[in-house]
């Protein structure tokens, strides 16, 4: 009768575990029909949500605790600081797989630290208010005071880096050379315009273009919303891009259809500019079009809502991405609509770019944002993602990203850290690495199954 009642207890308990365990998983990859309540990042979406974004007093990170420890409950005492990273010898060349060009990742170089900048920046992010005063009350606000205190729910393994340091710069090269991935797009303001938190990074540019020749990765353009852009000042910093850096090995150029090797400039928030202005730049009776000239592109929109398809016809874009790593926030984000995205552009002639993450949290600079978290899973809504966007047959997939820590999409190396206020996320049980080596697999998954299906593309109808 003991014996009876131990295995009735066993099994219970792994029944309660079972039922434990779906229902997690079901959290973490949430449905896309689910409800999101406000809209997270008003920094991100200005034309979903116009309220102002205030800053606040002291940062009180022990409210989110809880959220930042959600994978860090075991062998908490075993953590140390950081970690060493990789050493330049450990990544050979010869032996990694060909670099996959249509596989792009959204890059930033907005980071800073006093040794390189006299100052910490972006690190050092502010909390932002939630718009409702009601809400704003119930959470922390102020700053981040780096290097322990980090506006990130993950710590980087080269720590509070300087996106100046050239050091910092060739080993984010060699990760994504090691990723397989051939293409980064680059978060640029022009020269005289930088983000509400950072500082002016054009002039970083050159030494960007100079490492990723090293490693034979190319460079295209992330067009930032920066302020006043129009359709007039975006034909000046698209001749200004091209003129300066358009010779260079490592810029990048995709060649169409018809042969021609055209640059790619992803524009993010194109939402917010009118149509009507984007066919001034984009179209060939535009008042200052760029078609037909030394200054022609492929240029991008990103697609948030379903109604912005009709706006980005208009606006004469060459094609859209969907940037978010959340699946479900948005319509273009959410994977259940990527196989009518990718028909409709393949009836209007214009480029799908799903947009793939490992996941999202953004907690640690919008605290009241936790229904928008996407746990990764120990790489399983990253895979998840990626096998969503290869169903669709896509030209190029884009990845969010290698190191946009502020919303934890990051693929780059991330190691454990614990301080007195805060346990940071981390990518364990595996190694650091963890996401570099799953986009390499990925990668080459894409790269051979692009092949096939371009070739029947290609192939006559009988």
């Amino acid at each position: 009768m003991a014996k009876f009642r131990r295995r009735t207890c066993i099994i219970l308990s792994l029944f309660v575990l079972f039922i434990f365990s779906v229902m997690m998983s079901l959290k973490m990859l949430r449905p896309n029909t689910a409800t999101f309540g406000a809209p997270f990042g008003l920094d991100l979406l200005p034309e979903l949500h116009q309220h102002t974004v205030h800053l606040g007093k002291k940062l009180d990170l022990q409210k989110s605790d809880r959220i930042k420890s959600e994978t860090n409950t075991k062998n908490l005492k075993s953590v140390e600081i950081t970690m060493k990273p990789s050493k330049a010898s450990e990544l050979n060349l010869e032996e990694l797989p060909p670099l996959n060009y249509f596989l792009h990742v959204f890059y930033y170089s907005w980071y800073g630290n006093p040794q390189f900048d006299g100052k910490y920046i972006h690190w050092n992010h502010p909390v932002l208010e939630h718009w409702d005063p009601r809400i704003a009350k119930n959470y922390p606000q102020g700053r981040h005071n780096p290097p322990d205190d980090i506006g990130s729910s993950f710590y980087p393994e080269l720590g509070s880096y300087s996106s100046r340091d050239p050091s910092v710069i060739e080993t984010h090269m060699r990760q994504m050379r090691s990723a397989s991935i051939g293409v980064l797009a680059l978060s640029w303001y022009p020269p005289d315009s930088k983000d509400e938190n950072g500082e002016a990074t054009d002039n970083l540019v050159p030494t960007i273009l100079d490492k990723a020749h090293k490693y034979n990765l190319k460079v295209t353009f992330h067009i930032e919303p920066y302020s006043n852009r129009d359709d007039q000042n975006m034909y000046q910093n698209v001749k200004y891009i091209i003129d300066r850096y358009g010779n260079h090995p490592a810029f990048y150029r995709y060649k169409t259809r018809t042969g021609k090797s055209l640059p790619m400039f992803y524009v993010y928030d194109s939402y917010i500019t009118k149509p009507e202005k984007w066919a001034n730049l984009l179209t060939t009776s535009g008042s200052h079009s760029v078609r037909n000239s030394p200054y022609d592109g492929l240029f991008i929109a990103l697609l948030v809502e379903e109604k912005h398809k009709n706006d980005i016809l208009q606006s004469g874009f060459d094609g859209i991405y969907t940037y978010f790593a959340t699946n479900g926030f948005t319509y273009g984000s959410s994977h259940q609509n990527w196989a009518n995205l990718k028909l409709f552009c393949d009836k209007y002639n214009l480029m799908f770019i799903p947009s793939v993450g490992p996941g999202y949290i953004d907690t640690s600079i919008r605290p009241w944002n936790t229904q928008n978290t996407r746990n990764r899973i120990n790489g399983k809504y990253y895979e998840v993602g990626m096998g969503a966007a290869l169903q669709t047959h896509p030209g190029l997939i884009s990845i969010t990203s290698f190191n946009e820590w502020h919303e934890g999409t990051q693929i780059e190396k991330a190691v454990p850290k614990r301080t007195s206020n805060t346990v940071y996320l981390d990518y364990r049980p595996h190694k650091p690495n963890l996401y570099l080596e799953l986009t390499r697999k990925w990668s080459e998954k894409f790269s051979k199954e692009r092949t096939a299906y371009v070739l029947d593309d290609q192939m006559p109808i009988s």
